[in-house]
């Protein structure tokens, strides 16, 4: 963008900063007035001013939802009071907010963070408040959706309320510390630390961030960008916390010896007397709160240690708020609430509050990804098993890289070269390569990635400046291939000329490091300025999984095989917002993960509607904690926070309003044909109790019987053979539920032979009688080696959007919709390509089964079980008002871990150690 284009932008969004949604009408106005001013006459062009209009029309049309909140019975709003009686001067997030507002921070999204960490603040105990009191609180957002913007706004909001002390525990990593540290220099402190700890005295400090804005005061920081908190540093500034009349900060690793030498320190220079507590009120937050913090001991009575430094910590301040932060909330809500000895009842749960945090607009998340845009973001790695086997071992050779690698890392050159024609020279530009948890082959792996990028380099180098004869070198051609398969059909793409002519500009700043707890491993600093942004390939394992931001995510090659919801999620750093580019965003990875990450979305959506459901309850936290651990899918988790060898596990399993599938059979040619003879006895049994598959019966989706007997249903699944592969579908499971309820509310059944292709002969089969159109699922195949059917490649999904509309009563249905409208409208969400299923589960009267035929394929169109197809069930479960909803299971960790895999986090730390 030329200068006279960016002072044109930069004052029109000052002109729009007061308007809530300016229309697409509104902001052309502002522009075509500005451009008569003689300032800008003639120099900028319609087309540039068109583009200009469509940017702010898109930035300033993202909004961010307020998200909801889950309260204590005994809460207590103070914060209103103290602004109106002129208690808070705002200056620390005055300083904040404008910040934000220069980064380019949508306004919308600016007011609703605003919002929701006054909300937040609201629920932490006043500063003002002399006795004794201490609050546990979560905040649940997305990964990489904001929550350490968010949280810094609730430091600057503490700090003008009067918090003295506040303590940030930022990963288990030094560099995610040290970039949480530089995050918080500028949005916080306004000064940059790394330069105040230089041993060089003649270096002047270093105004960042929100020091520019303001600089009457400055928060005193007891650590810095480049180191963690060190006792005999902090003794040295100071002797006590309070004898400071500015906020005192902290951002530490979490780490036991860290969090030993902090309570030891404060122990010793800030209480009166050993019996004594801190007066200063203080405030904890607690980053990807999930890991390491929570009590996880083989014994109940066996305290983890940093989940008890972190309490002792605590339990030192008379005053006191412990707030976690995380996008995977599954193990906190975990932690036993109801424990009454004294060790356990100080425990972390977050009794006080739970706030589910909306993501904006432009987030580009699981859902986008996995569900929405697969097609055009997620590419498969089929070919790793030669080179690198996702099982390698620790002394694997690493022959050549995979294929599928290469090729990633010529697509982000290409796509690094498309960016920097878009203008984006000065933004960053990241490729993730996580492959191995191994540093030893992390290393083997960024030394043969750098050959490669040097190979390219050399080529580009001698030949790009051929014009057309340059493809006669095979690197440039290979990354015309890129070019090519990934972006030429781009409506707004550069020709390949284009590219070629900026490939030398690419790979002079290209460069490959190893982000590690290796000695070979190199900072991951963004902090540069200039007028290029950075180019960088990044290969790391366990330190590129947790909260590490990497700048401009374009590319991502991701070998992993862990299925545990926590792991999973937060290792997909690709999440975030791509504004400018999110069109060039590719990732690589094993066909069986990109099933599981669409699971996982609809289980994370499905924990905020939860919230968003308990918020209108007034329900509570512990009531929203045995809402979370009765979910189905908290089985997958289970084994994280139960990590006793082969012990059984009693679960109260929620199965009211919830759809089940049997996405995992076995793949044994008896058991496939016993199945279909329990199907065709059922329809059988079905034609006898008088239902008939004709006219009468038939609706879009197959045939629909009405008032089916519960006995009827209940025989079929007793008899149905569904390998355990899968406890959501126990026959146990579900019959137990079914058996508690058979003279109620599951007294009566509809019950869908379901139908596609109504039109294809080649698809239609008589196996269960009446013609019924096969769906063609593939299967992954992984799991297929092992005698499993993982239907839709894992992504536990046999129907399609619509399925569980089949029976409910249309007056229902149409308001339940049109309900559903209204909820978008309010939180400012826009409308999703597809209906949720379940908001027709809810107003449901009576369960649904489906009776599904499947015809198994494989991404290739190949036909993997010939003959007749495979019969599999889904059923939609209404509500419930019999405990709860739920029903005990017990399963088995070593079983767990089978099925789902080991617990990432151990394997990891003990790989990186290596």
């Amino acid at each position: 963008m030329n200068q006279d284009l960016q002072k044109l932008e930069d004052i029109v969004s000052a002109q729009l900063a007061g308007e809530i949604r300016p229309t697409g009408q509104t902001i052309r106005e502002i522009i075509a007035e500005f451009r008569q001013m003689r300032m800008y006459a003639g120099k900028v062009s319609d087309v540039e001013a068109e583009q200009l209009a469509r940017l702010l029309e898109e930035k300033h049309g993202i909004s961010m939802g307020l998200g909801a909140i889950v309260d204590a019975s005994d809460f207590k709003p103070w914060l209103r009071d103290a602004k109106i009686g002129g208690l808070i001067d705002p200056y620390y997030w005055d300083r904040y907010r404008q910040l934000l507002g220069k980064n380019g921070l949508p306004p919308g999204v600016i007011r609703s963070t605003d919002e929701v960490t006054d909300k937040i603040l609201d629920r932490l105990g006043d500063p003002r408040d002399m006795s004794s009191w201490s609050r546990r609180g979560m905040v649940v957002g997305h990964v990489q959706s904001g929550k350490t913007a968010n949280y810094t706004g609730l430091v600057c909001k503490a700090a003008d309320a009067g918090y003295r002390l506040i303590i940030v525990i930022a990963g288990i990593h030094n560099n995610l510390r040290n970039q949480t540290q530089a995050r918080l220099d500028e949005g916080f402190i306004g000064r940059d630390t790394a330069r105040l700890a230089s041993v060089d005295k003649g270096k002047k400090q270093k105004i960042i961030g929100v020091g520019n804005f303001d600089q009457r005061h400055f928060p005193v920081s007891l650590t810095n960008s480049i180191r963690d908190f060190n006792k005999a540093t902090a003794t040295t500034n100071t002797s006590q916390i309070g004898s400071y009349n500015v906020p005192v900060i902290l951002v530490i690793k979490k780490n036991a010896s860290t969090l030993k030498n902090l309570v030891e320190w404060l122990s010793e220079h800030s209480m009166a007397s050993a019996s004594e507590l801190v007066e200063q009120p203080m405030l904890l937050i607690d980053d990807e709160a999930d890991n390491a913090s929570i009590n996880i001991k083989h014994g109940k009575d066996e305290v983890a240690r940093i989940n008890g430094q972190i309490r002792e910590l605590l339990g030192l301040f008379r005053r006191s708020c412990y707030v976690g932060y995380t996008a995977t909330p599954f193990a906190n809500i975990f932690i036993d609430p109801d424990r009454e000895d004294e060790v356990f009842k100080q425990d972390l749960f977050p009794r006080h509050f739970i706030i589910g945090l909306d993501a904006p607009t432009n987030y580009f998340g699981a859902h986008k990804v996995f569900v929405e845009n697969r097609d055009q973001h997620v590419r498969h790695i089929t070919d790793n098993v030669e080179t690198l086997p996702i099982g390698h071992k620790i002394d694997h050779q690493l022959p050549d890289l995979p294929p599928s690698l290469v090729i990633a890392v010529r697509t982000f050159l290409v796509a690094r070269a498309i960016r920097n024609a878009r203008g984006q020279q000065g933004q960053h530009a990241s490729m993730l390569v996580n492959a191995s948890r191994f540093t030893g082959i992390q290393g083997k792996l960024r030394g043969q990635i750098a050959d490669l990028v040097g190979n390219i380099r050399s080529a580009v180098t001698v030949d790009a400046g051929k014009g057309a004869a340059a493809l006669n070198n095979p690197e440039i051609a290979a990354l015309r291939d890129a070019w090519e398969l990934e972006f030429a059909a781009l409506d707004d793409g550069p020709e390949w000329s284009e590219i070629q002519e900026g490939l030398h500009e690419v790979l002079a700043a290209a460069q490959v490091i190893e982000v590690n707890s290796s000695k070979t491993s190199s900072p991951l600093s963004y902090d540069i300025g200039g007028e290029f942004g950075l180019t960088v390939i990044a290969v790391g394992g366990f330190s590129l999984s947790r909260g590490l931001t990497l700048e401009g995510l374009t590319v991502s090659y991701f070998l992993r095989n862990s299925m545990m919801y926590d792991t999973l999620m937060q290792m997909g750093r690709w999440f975030g917002y791509r504004n400018g580019y999110e069109d060039l965003c590719r990732i690589w990875m094993p066909t069986e993960g990109v099933g599981w990450y669409a699971h996982i979305s609809e289980a994370m959506d499905e924990l905020q509607l939860d919230l968003k459901r308990m918020e209108l309850a007034k329900a509570t936290p512990e009531d929203f904690g045995l809402a979370v651990r009765s979910h189905p899918e908290t089985l997958i988790v289970t084994a994280r926070n139960k990590m006793g060898s082969g012990q059984l596990i009693p679960m109260k399993v929620g199965l009211a309003n919830r759809f089940i599938e049997t996405t995992r059979l076995s793949s044994v040619e008896d058991t496939l044909r016993h199945n279909r003879r329990v199907a065709q006895a059922f329809v059988e049994e079905l034609r006898a109790a008088g239902f008939v598959a004709d006219v009468s019966t038939k609706v879009p989706r197959g045939y629909l019987f009405r008032e089916v007997s519960v006995a009827l249903v209940r025989d079929f699944l007793i008899r149905f053979r569904n390998d355990r592969v899968d406890p959501i579908t126990d026959p146990l499971l579900v019959g137990r539920y079914i058996d508690e309820r058979l003279d109620g509310e599951l007294k009566d059944w509809d019950v869908l032979l379901a139908s596609v292709n109504d039109d294809d002969a080649q698809l239609r089969s008589f196996v269960l009688g009446p013609p019924l159109g096969q769906a063609i699922r593939n299967v992954g195949p992984g799991d297929l080696a092992k005698d499993i059917l993982s239907i839709s490649g894992s992504s536990r999904r046999l129907g399609s959007p619509g399925d569980e509309k089949v029976g409910v009563n249309p007056l229902k249905a149409a308001a339940a919709l049109e309900a559903f409208k209204k909820e978008l409208e309010a939180s400012n969400q826009p409308a999703p390509k597809t209906i949720p299923d379940r908001i027709y589960r809810e107003v449901r009267d009576f369960p649904l089964l489906i009776l599904r035929l499947i015809k198994i394929g494989t991404e290739s169109g190949e036909t993997k079980i010939p003959g007749d197809p495979v019969v599999a069930w889904s059923i939609s479960f209404p509500g419930s008002e019999l405990n709860g909803g739920r029903v005990e299971y017990v399963v088995n960790t070593i079983k767990m871990r089978e099925l789902f895999g080991a617990d990432e986090d151990e394997e990891e730390a003990a790989g990186d150690a290596v």
